[in-house]
């Protein structure tokens, strides 16, 4: 039984990652080195921390990009 629940954790583990880097692939950011980002990743996670409108404005520009799929 321990090792199924592993298995189950390993594979929801793996699917999103999988989920995370079509992210990646959506924004049109395939082919930007990992170092750049990481960097953008850090810097959006530190400026909606402390700025709620930043954060509305990006939750805002996201959801219009997702708005998009059935194009």
């Amino acid at each position: 039984m321990h090792r199924s629940a592993m298995t189950d954790a390993r594979k929801k583990d793996t699917r999103e990652k999988i989920e995370l880097g079509g992210l990646i692939v959506k924004a049109g950011l395939r082919y930007e080195k990992r170092a750049l980002l990481l960097g953008l990743l850090i810097d959006a996670s530190r400026r909606i921390q402390v700025d709620d409108a930043e954060r509305a404005r990006l939750a805002a520009l996201g959801a219009e990009g997702f708005g998009h799929d059935s194009e």
